[in-house]
């Protein structure tokens, strides 16, 4: 086959793969076909690798996408969490949660500790550890949820926005008992948890133990069913009291090596 031809074949070939929904062969098959050659590949083998390359690809698309459509504030994995400076917190127990088998079994899991303990960094990972698994999530905060829900409440849409939240494999919950909750963001908040309740997966981080919960729903009755709804067959991590961010902090400024002699200003 003369060079123009095996162009002509190449463009035809990308288009058929355009049309096909398949960039990864269009972009690939050259490259592969030289090392199939010299790998002396027979055409299954070769065809083979094309399209484990473009389901690849798929996969990673699938899970970039998860993550943007979770709404994560802030990309953080289990990876980048040092449990060394946690010393509260399971390391086994939260590595177990991160594959998934409490989304199966629609079971809550609540973290629950001081400010800056890492209950929103482990809340986000385990967000990030279903993502990869290519399940469907949502990350958001208590106020941001109760919000949205009020604004819905305005343009007659609440059925709907509920609808959509419960369409997600895993909600996550952020910043319980923050801020107090109106009467009304209460109930939203409560219709999101209930809906979700041994039907699909929740996790929540608060920094009030269950009992202060009454700073958060004024209502005693809504209060106790809220408890009850989101600790039912949950798992319940306690972050302690101690910062995580603090004590990271500062041994980082330990390993910082300290420059000698004075500082001199240059005008």
């Amino acid at each position: 086959m003369s060079e123009q031809s095996a162009a002509l074949v190449e463009a035809a070939i990308r288009q058929q793969c355009k049309a096909l929904h398949m960039p990864t062969i269009g972009s690939q098959f050259v490259g592969l076909a030289v090392e199939a050659v010299k790998a002396k590949q027979s055409h299954t083998e070769y065809l083979e690798a094309l399209l484990a390359a473009e389901l690849e690809e798929r996969e990673c698309r699938t899970i970039e996408r998860r993550v943007q459509e979770a709404h994560l504030p802030r990309m953080k994995t289990l990876e980048d969490f040092d449990f060394s400076q946690a010393p509260a917190i399971s390391a086994p127990q939260i590595r177990e949660l991160a594959e998934g088998t409490y989304i199966d079994r629609a079971e809550p899991v609540v973290l629950t500790g001081d400010c800056g303990t890492g209950k929103t960094h482990l809340a986000t990972a385990l967000c990030v550890a279903a993502c990869r698994q290519k399940r469907r999530v949502r990350f958001t905060t208590a106020t941001a949820l109760v919000n949205e829900f009020v604004e819905a409440r305005q343009e007659n849409r609440v059925g709907r926005l509920l609808a959509r939240w419960f369409r997600y494999d895993l909600v996550a919950v952020d910043e319980v008992g923050y801020v107090p909750l109106a009467d009304i963001g209460a109930e939203f908040l409560y219709q999101v948890v209930s809906e979700r309740a041994e039907r699909a997966a929740l996790i929540v981080t608060t920094n009030l133990s269950f009992s202060e919960w009454t700073q958060v729903f004024a209502n005693p009755r809504l209060c106790k069913a809220m408890v009850d709804r989101v600790t039912d067959r949950a798992h319940i991590i306690d972050t302690g009291k101690e910062s995580y961010r603090f004590r990271r902090t500062m041994e980082a400024r330990k390993k910082k090596p300290r420059s000698g002699g004075r500082n001199e200003s240059h005008e």
